[in-house]
Formats: structure tokens, C-alpha cells, sequence
């Protein structure tokens, strides 16, 4: 079997070659947003086999193989873990030129040593290797995070959660990393679902205080920010399709709340003002405690509805929408802004064209005493390949700082993802190379490197402060 070489992937010149194994490949890993289950974490639970680690819970992988006609049996369905497997190396091959093939082989070398291209024929023997490596103590959810070096990893959690694998973690002292939670409160702005008022009561049950009206809402949410500040959470993450931005006396808003408690129906331009009114209070309840929040926007979801009333959410039938920005954007962080209660923000956008808009905005309010307050988020979801990486750190380094840029993050439910990061390092490696071969910037090695370690480790430490 001819073996696939990942020593100078992506580094096309000499330039990108010395900044990357000089300077990038050894820095630690801040994982500020993942989707990673801390229960895996805190149990010390071993994998039973290389599907549950790689393939489960995947939808990049499920995309792939649903795009050459696999049966979903062999997907998410009722085919053996083993099966599962064989299918997917049997795809493997047919995956060139997208971003899956580069992170198998990356993943299949920096885990298991194993630096054969990935097939049919050999797909028996990588099975029988890999899983008896999952036997090893490395192989835990706590060993990988040691093997990877990462410092600080950052899950997500609804508002409701008891945090109870958290707690198990932060006391368990042979689990070096750090392991903080992210506040993902959609459900509490998510007027409209059909089970608002059950997952409302769930919130006050959480928080203590029987929810009957805005005043109630405020205070069970101020009181589930505050514990998860004192179990360590540093960051906030909200995802929206369109971000909304229409603001309203809060009279209206306490009529809207009431009327979805009492069971009525919310019309979407009510939720939108719901939704803009909770979102710049919220901002506001992150900026006193110094929290960092996350707007990653522009996902339309579920939108294969056969499919997804089978499998779910997070199913992978979800899609990029195009949308208008700039008004909502401009409205809610200048809203923030004239209260002097505008957090630390992170602003990810699915539509790419968004990148240059997004980077002129922040730009609108940067300062306060923090070095890149402001920031636009790194290639998500379809975007985090080569090209998608590319095209987000030009704008911004074209319109803003690089330099100031808090670098890559996982967005994963995997924990096979974290080489994602070493792809990121090498394409950024391989850009600011490009720079200095063209003459554009310095052929200063010092000067370069320190900057890129930088942006894949310090930036970050330094503006989450976790």
C-alpha cells in the first residue's frame, strides 16, 4: 500500500515549511468551541471501537457518504459498528480534493501511527490496529486531550444543565487540561418551538424561581449565568440563522413572554423583537462578568424534513443561508455600545461573502483596553478547509489585525478532530510563507514565527482568560 505523506501538506514553499515545524507545530491547543460530551471526559469511559470514536455523531463524514448513495443503515442506522467502517474506507478514496481526505489520513497518522491511504483493501487490518490501540489509557477522552496538548478545551451547554461532569473534572486532578463550559441559551430565545413553556419551567426549576413573566425570566437567567460562572464558564454562544435586530419598548417584549406562556402563538416578527431584547440583555449580563460571546450565524437547518424528523437534529441536513447582515450586525453591537456594556465578541458567519462586512463592522468597535475586542470568527462549518481559511484570513488581514486573531477551534462532537488544528496551522503557515516569498512581508523567521504562534495558542489565552 503506497502511504499518503503528511510531513509538508499544504506547505507549498520553503518559507511555510520553517514556520510551521519551527514555529507552529509544537504550540498547545486552546479549544475555545467545541461540542465534545465532558461526560466522555469525566468517566475516563474507554471507546469500544474506531466507529464509535470517528464515524458516530459525524455529519461531515455522513454528508459524504450520503452523496455516493450509501444506504443509511450503513450511515446512522442499524448496521453493525464494524460495517459502519468498512463503508467508510471503502468511500475514503472517492473523498479527494475534499477537506474529509486530508483529515482522515491526518487523523489515522497522528492518532494510530498509521500512514497508509485508506481503502477497501486494507480497511480489515486498519480496524483490527486501531482498535486495539483504544485499549491504551491515551486513547480516553482525558489521554487525548493530554496526547494533543490541549490546554484548555471549551464544550457547550444548555442553561439547564447541572454541569455535574464539570464539576467531576475540575476535581479530578489527574485531568491536566482545563475543561470550561460555554452558556447556549437558543432555547431561552427560542419563543416559538412548540415546547417553549415546558423547557421554561425546566429553566426556573433549575434556577429556583417560578417563571411567570419577564421580570421572572431575567432573574432565572442572571441567576444560571452566575453558576456558570462559578463552575468556570467564560464564554456565551448563541446561533442564529438571520441575526435579529428590532428593538422595542419592554412593555412589548413582557406581553410577547406572557402570551407564549399562557400557551398562545408568537408571530415571527414578535419573536424577532423577543429575541433582539434578550440578546442585547444578555450582552449586557456578559459584559459585567467579563464573559466572551460567540454569534455564529447563517446555518439554515433541518431541512431535509423526511430525514430530519427520523434522525433529528445535528443530522447533517443543515445548509448555508443567504441573508443581509450589516443593519442587525451594526444595530446590536452599536445598542451594546452606547450602554458601554459591549462584551468581548466573536462574530462567525456561514455566508462567506460576509467576511469583508463582518471585519469593516468590528471594526466600528474595537478598543476599550482589549487587543482585538472584536473579532471575526475563524472558517466555520462548510469553511473550515483550505480554501475557506484562506479567504477569512485575508479579510482579515486585509481590513483588520491579524496579528490579534485568536486563531482555530474544533466545532466538534469528535474527539478524532483536534489534527482540524494542525490544518489550520498549516494553511496558515502556508499563507504568511507565501507573504514572504512574494516579498511582501520580511524574511525575518523571529519576527513571523512569533506572530503565528500567537495567533495558534497566545492570542487566545490571553483574550479568554480561562
Amino acid at each position: 500500500m503506497i502511504a499518503f505523506s503528511t510531513e509538508n501538506l499544504l506547505l507549498t514553499n520553503k518559507s511555510a515549511r520553517i514556520l510551521y515545524h519551527d514555529y507552529a507545530a509544537e504550540m498547545p491547543i486552546y479549544d475555545y468551541h467545541s461540542h465534545l460530551d465532558p461526560r466522555r471526559i469525566a468517566s475516563g469511559q474507554p471507546f469500544r471501537n474506531l466507529t464509535e470514536l470517528w464515524l458516530n455523531g459525524d455529519h461531515y463524514k455522513w454528508r459524504a457518504l450520503r452523496w455516493l448513495g450509501v444506504e443509511e443503515a450503513y450511515i446512522t442506522g442499524s448496521a453493525s459498528d464494524k460495517d459502519k467502517f468498512l463503508v467508510w474506507a471503502k468511500a475514503a478514496p472517492a473523498m479527494a480534493g475534499n477537506p474529509l481526505y486530508h483529515w482522515t489520513h491526518l487523523e489515522l497518522s497522528r492518532y494510530f501511527g498509521i500512514e497508509d491511504r485508506l481503502t477497501e483493501s486494507n480497511a480489515e487490518e486498519i480496524w483490527n490496529r486501531a482498535n486495539e490501540r483504544l485499549r491504551e489509557p491515551a486513547f480516553s477522552g482525558s489521554g487525548i486531550l493530554e496526547r494533543f496538548k490541549v490546554r484548555v478545551v471549551c464544550t457547550t451547554d444548555d442553561p439547564i444543565d447541572s454541569l455535574e461532569d464539570h464539576v467531576s473534572i475540575q476535581a479530578n486532578p489527574s485531568i491536566r487540561a482545563r475543561v470550561a463550559p460555554t452558556f447556549r441559551p437558543d432555547r431561552i430565545l427560542d419563543i416559538r418551538r412548540e415546547d417553549y413553556r415546558d423547557y421554561i419551567a425546566k429553566l426556573g426549576e433549575a434556577a429556583d424561581v417560578a417563571i411567570t413573566g419577564l421580570a421572572d425570566l431575567l432573574t432565572a437567567i442572571g441567576g444560571r449565568i452566575d453558576f456558570f460562572h462559578a463552575n468556570g464558564c467564560r464564554l456565551s454562544d448563541h446561533g442564529f440563522g438571520e441575526l435579529p435586530y428590532t428593538p422595542v419598548p419592554e412593555s412589548e417584549i413582557a406581553r410577547i413572554l406572557k402570551r407564549a406562556l399562557d400557551g398562545g402563538s408568537v408571530t415571527e416578527a414578535e419573536a424577532a423583537e423577543f429575541q433582539t431584547y434578550l440578546l442585547l440583555h444578555l450582552g449586557e449580563q456578559y459584559h459585567a462578568r467579563g464573559w466572551t460571546m460567540q454569534l455564529h450565524i447563517g446555518a439554515i437547518r433541518n431541512n431535509n424534513v423526511r430525514m430530519s424528523s427520523l434522525l433529528g437534529k445535528d443530522s447533517g441536513y443543515d445548509s448555508i443561508l443567504d441573508y443581509q447582515l450589516a443593519r442587525s450586525l451594526n444595530g446590536v453591537l452599536n445598542a451594546l455600545d452606547q450602554a458601554d456594556r459591549l462584551p468581548k465578541t466573536i462574530v462567525y458567519s456561514l455566508y462567506p461573502y460576509h467576511y469583508e462586512m463582518i471585519a469593516t463592522t468590528i471594526g466600528n468597535f474595537q478598543g476599550g483596553g482589549h487587543r482585538g475586542k472584536l473579532q471575526l470568527g475563524s472558517a466555520w462549518w462548510f469553511h473550515d478547509q483550505k480554501e475557506g481559511m484562506i479567504q477569512q484570513l485575508k479579510a482579515l488581514s486585509s481590513i483588520g489585525l491579524i496579528s490579534t486573531f485568536v486563531g482555530m477551534l474544533t466545532d466538534s462532537r469528535s474527539f478524532m478532530s483536534f489534527p482540524r488544528h494542525e490544518y489550520f496551522r498549516r494553511v496558515l503557515c502556508g499563507l504568511f510563507g507565501t507573504w514572504m516569498e512574494d516579498g511582501e512581508l520580511p524574511m525575518d523567521y523571529e519576527y513571523i514565527g512569533e506572530m503565528i504562534r500567537d495567533i495558534c495558542y497566545r492570542n487566545a489565552e490571553a483574550y479568554f482568560g480561562i
